[in-house]
């Protein structure tokens, strides 16, 4: 796809940028798609704005690309993915709020309803309008987060005089341990919903999130909603990452000076220089999503940036809007003021990033680049 900026500034006013490769987001969606059945349908998770990446670009190149149905966490996101997609099928992770079904029906958006009293109310809804108004039904098999439980799921949907005119166009769970494959509650959580919603063959069904995808068939059923490996991150944590990266985060140099052995750097002097060092200041920092728990002590090592393939390892703590990088082995030229450095991408994957900050790469994904010039164009 061709490169687009989106910016509001001259380039050289960012103390970063931003590079999101939608070509790379359409190629692990095409990958996981061919991991299901013609049968079944492969969705995209595009909640908190497609992970960072943006929503309306993302949305728009996966359309393109033959996706057709789309999932956000709230009503928000829906109406501004319906404005981009005026035919697409949006589901809304979050469910039903109370007084919402009206924006709901008028603009076409599909809640998943995850709890008894949310599901009555769509039943009384549709019963009003003597239509079946397509919406989902999230059933509990062990998450303990949304949901009906198997029992109420049975009840509801075995008495017409409930429903009405509804007909869920969706029953769907969540894997609580997709990401460990070895792990009994896959098993458990798989058997339940089998099990449960075995008694309505009518009713398309969806368990599998990014890691489910990556189980096997077992999982599939007749819609697979991969989120997170859409956009390179991990979804198994005991495999090799096959997804492609899309974001590359680029920080300027904005000095680089000498540090004597001994002496401190950052924020609460956590980190002593055990020998003379050269560091360089750039311009990110963990109001850019630069998370500060993956900044380095005497006791515990960051994380690092890469600059012309080098590793430049983190210094200290990472403060709202600098981050301090060892570049004491790196060559003399690399470290102009105002060169780029790479702080996440093909080089610096977010799951290792994440390993440091001991998060996950998904909070890595979502919180980067508020500053950022963001870029549309291949990583390079």
């Amino acid at each position: 796809m061709p490169a687009t900026i989106e910016q509001a500034f001259p380039s050289d006013l960012y103390g970063g940028r931003l590079t999101i490769d939608l070509d790379a987001i359409v190629s692990n969606w095409s990958l996981l798609k061919g991991k299901v059945s013609d049968s079944t349908d492969c969705a995209a998770v595009l909640k908190a704005d497609a992970y960072g990446t943006g929503q309306d670009k993302t949305a728009a190149a996966l359309y393109q690309a033959g996706c057709r149905t789309f999932f956000v966490a709230v009503p928000t996101e829906a109406l501004t993915l319906r404005a981009s997609l005026p035919d697409a099928v949006i589901y809304v992770l979050d469910g039903l709020f109370p007084g919402t079904a009206d924006h709901f029906l008028t603009h076409d958006i599909r809640p998943v309803l995850g709890s008894l009293e949310e599901l009555l109310e769509w039943a009384e809804v549709c019963k009003a309008s003597g239509k079946n108004n397509a919406a989902a039904v999230h059933v509990d098999t062990g998450i303990h987060r949304l949901g009906l439980s198997p029992a109420e799921l049975t009840r509801a949907l075995g008495d017409n005089a409930v429903l009405g005119p509804f007909q869920p166009s969706l029953v769907m769970s969540h894997l609580a341990c997709g990401s460990t494959p070895d792990h009994e509650m896959n098993r458990r959580q798989l058997k339940l919903f089998t099990e449960t919603t075995a008694p309505f063959p009518h009713i398309p069904r969806s368990l599998a999130n990014s890691a489910g995808v990556l189980l096997g068939p077992d999982y599939h059923f007749d819609l697979v909603r991969p989120g997170i490996a859409l956009y390179g991150g991990l979804a198994i944590e005991t495999e090799p990452n096959p997804m492609k990266p899309v974001a590359k985060v680029e920080a300027r140099i904005m000095i680089v000076r000498d540090v004597p052995q001994g002496d401190t750097i950052g924020y609460g002097a956590k980190q002593t220089a055990r020998r003379p060092l050269r560091n360089a200041v750039v311009a990110a920092g963990y109001a850019d999503g630069m998370i500060r728990r993956a900044g380095s002590t005497d006791d515990h090592p960051g994380g690092f940036g890469l600059i012309g393939g080098y590793k430049a390892p983190i210094l200290g703590r990472i403060s709202m809007d600098m981050i301090t990088l060892d570049v004491t082995d790196v060559p003399e030229h690399l470290l102009q003021r105002g060169a780029f450095v790479e702080m996440l991408g093909p080089g610096v994957a977010a799951s290792d990033l994440a390993a440091y900050a001991e998060t996950i790469d998904y909070e890595y994904l979502t919180s980067l680049g508020r500053r950022f010039e963001r870029v549309y164009a291949p990583l390079t």
